[in-house]
């Protein structure tokens, strides 16, 4: 690693740099699976960040970013790799046809040259190091959890017609988590851990600051109040950080420099906040005013000092 990354906090200031503002303890986690070569395992509520660190890491790294998307059902033609069934069928009829060698072709109609590389095995494969996503992990199902083990130990995928394909070079794995399922231990002990919780008010200030600079002081220290308290109600769906900036970008955009005191001026704007009809009928203007009129910006920010 370069010396700008030797240490943690070295790495927080490049994914700072790279829009991302991790605290230390995250920032420690990337260092440590950087150094160790592990892959990390980041679990939390959805919103919180945990697929953005993936791509801050690669911006802060310089590697691309490959992402796997989980889902009930991925199997390994779309996670690691599949045959070119359609070149295999050309080449098989060239040589029907006496256009082709026969005996070549019963040799290599497996090969490497006839395999179509997925995110997981283009990710060892890569000449370059990248950064691979596997993102919400816990929506596939246990049969692909238990396939990856061996990459995730060992950094190599077994292809049965070839054998083991090993790494070229090693990816900095991030597997994320939304917590719909328990994985297993197997999967546990081969990465590192981290829960990832909503930000502190002083944190998700410093974020909204950071990525909507042209949004007045007042209004991002209120809006990102409002949301703090927000996520205290009992809501179907609470709202994560990107909600927050969504929400501060309409109200930048509507010319608001703070918010306003009357609950109504607010309803339209909370679409960007609520994604649920239920959400959308609990939060009522008349409750719309009471998370206005809520704690001080000054006392919440003490509050979230001590967290």
């Amino acid at each position: 690693m370069s010396d700008t990354l030797a240490t943690p906090q070295g790495l927080r200031e490049r994914l700072y740099q790279a829009g991302y503002i991790a605290d230390e303890d995250l920032a420690s986690l990337v260092w440590m699976g950087l150094s160790l070569e592990r892959p990390l395992l980041l679990e939390g509520e959805a919103g919180v960040g945990k697929t953005a660190i993936a791509g801050a890491c690669a911006r802060a790294l310089g590697r691309p970013l490959l992402r796997l998307q989980c889902y009930e059902g991925l199997d390994l033609n779309q996670a690691v790799y599949e045959w070119n069934y359609s070149r295999q069928l050309l080449e098989i009829r060239l040589a029907e046809v006496g256009q082709g060698d026969k005996a070549a072709l019963r040799k290599n109609l497996f090969s490497e040259d006839y395999l179509l590389e997925r995110p997981l095995l283009q990710a060892i494969r890569s000449p370059q190091p990248c950064v691979l996503l596997i993102d919400e992990i816990d929506r596939a199902d246990e049969a692909f959890e238990a396939f990856l083990l061996e990459m995730l130990s060992e950094y190599q995928v077994t292809v049965p017609e070839i054998g083991t394909l090993k790494a070229v070079t090693k990816p900095l794995v991030i597997l994320t988590s939304n917590g719909t399922r328990d994985l297993s231990d197997a999967l546990r002990r081969r990465c590192l851990f981290h829960y990832v919780d909503y930000p502190s008010l002083a944190r998700e200030t410093e974020i909204v600051r950071t990525l909507v600079p042209e949004a007045a002081q007042r209004l991002v220290e209120e809006a990102v109040a409002f949301v703090q308290r927000l996520r205290k109600d009992d809501l179907d769906k609470t709202p994560g950080v990107a909600e927050t900036l969504d929400w501060v970008r309409v109200l930048f955009k509507m010319g608001m420099k703070e918010l306003p005191v009357e609950p109504q001026a607010l309803l339209p704007t909370l679409a960007a906040l609520l994604k649920t009809r239920n959400d959308s009928w609990q939060v009522t203007a008349e409750r719309v005013g009471k998370l206005i009129d809520g704690p001080r910006v000054g006392q919440d920010v003490g509050v979230a000092g001590m967290k």
